[in-house]
């Protein structure tokens, strides 16, 4: 794209401020995705920090808790671990009522269930490892208030933090199967289209038949064969989505190797591999970004499907749809909230890069205004 073809596109897309503010949000929940764990309330492995006593409590819930320290600490881990995996906790959580800290002891009554109560206590020799630490310290060290800001799930893991790292596996599920679809299609549809004969016989065979399985159903057989698991949903959605990308490329491809350059170019002696990347490629890029921008969104419906289903990523992985799974069966009771809200945040990211890929679309129309 030439100078003045850039300037053209960009001033078009700016004119389109849905797009605008739809790429502003698809950054903001890439920073949060790489950022998960810094961000989140709980940054333990996979948001997986579990206490049933308070269980499927609503937004903005909040708790008293007592730390009792492990025996074994947790070994300390670089930046970069913590920024990947998170750090495991060198306490548990235990949820409390109230407490009071008598001369020698810190006295509580820790919570059961919603109406049930037990007392507990720890000496302070015991718990402070015999630091001297007066009872402001104590205090400070031992006792934590936590708020649970979209509430809790049905183990009494954090809502907000579950739903932080979901975006981890939305945008990286999107992101590979966007990588490996556009890649195969491309590569595919160049073939096809550039040579003809017998090349593009096999290749629109190939098309037509994957084409002819329903997109599940072959995920469903892909995912079987490779087994369940992190890795396997992505490359499992990424062979699918590959179809629609090479039949769009062919029918560019054909048409663009009967222009005159392409003409010029075979005339002096370019190879056809040099023909096709360096002439044809660059040219079918505009309607291969906007494919892109809705296989990204076609991508994340599908892992949230399959993940609903039980067969992508597995539990304790935090995925948007296996935590609709998880809490679905709460819509007909008094907390629907544990589903809706992973179910808003999935409409609302595939929202956004289908306005985007509207946007692109519109922006790269040559025969726009």
């Amino acid at each position: 794209m030439n100078t003045q073809g850039t300037s053209r596109f960009w001033k078009r897309f700016r004119r389109n401020k849905a797009a605008l503010i739809s790429i502003i949000f698809i950054v903001l929940v890439v920073v949060l995705a790489i950022f998960a764990y810094p961000l989140s309330p709980d940054d333990s492995p996979n948001a997986n920090t579990m206490t049933l006593e308070i269980a499927t409590k609503q937004p903005g819930y909040s708790c008293l808790f007592l730390k009792k320290f492990k025996s074994i600490q947790s070994a300390d881990v670089s930046s970069f671990e913590y920024l990947l995996h998170g750090k495991e906790k060198n306490y548990e959580l235990i949820p409390i009522l109230n407490y009071r800290i008598t001369s020698d002891s810190i006295l509580a009554n820790r919570i059961v269930d919603e109406t049930l109560t037990e007392p507990i206590g720890f000496a302070k020799k015991t718990i402070s490892s015999n630091e001297a630490l007066n009872d402001n310290q104590l205090i400070k060290k031992y006792i934590t208030k936590k708020t649970f800001w979209l509430g809790t799930d049905r183990y009494g893991r954090d809502m907000l933090s579950r739903l932080i790292l979901g975006t981890r596996v939305s945008m990286a599920v999107g992101f590979i199967a966007v990588i490996l679809s556009i890649f195969i299609g491309v590569m595919l549809g160049a073939l096809s289209g550039y040579f003809g004969g017998w090349t593009d016989q096999l290749i629109t065979w190939l098309i037509n038949v994957i084409w002819a399985i329903p997109t599940l159903l072959l995920v469903f057989a892909i995912t079987f064969a490779l087994g369940k698991g992190f890795w396997q949903i992505f490359i499992a959605v990424g062979l699918t989505m590959w179809v629609g990308t090479a039949r769009l490329i062919r029918g560019q491809v054909m048409s663009l190797k009967e222009m005159e350059y392409i003409q010029a170019a075979r005339t002096m002696g370019f190879s056809s591999t040099r023909i096709i990347v360096k002439h044809i490629i660059p040219n079918v890029l505009g309607p291969t970004i906007v494919l892109a921008a809705g296989n990204f969104a076609t991508a994340i419906l599908i892992e949230a499907g399959l993940s609903f289903l039980g067969i992508g990523v597995q539990p304790p992985v935090s995925s948007w749809g296996l935590m609709i799974k998880e809490n679905y069966n709460f819509i007909i009771t008094n907390r629907p909230m544990l589903a809706i809200i992973p179910g808003i945040a999935i409409m609302m990211i595939v929202l956004a890069f289908n306005l985007l890929g509207n946007a692109l679309r519109d922006a790269l129309d040559v025969k726009g205004n």
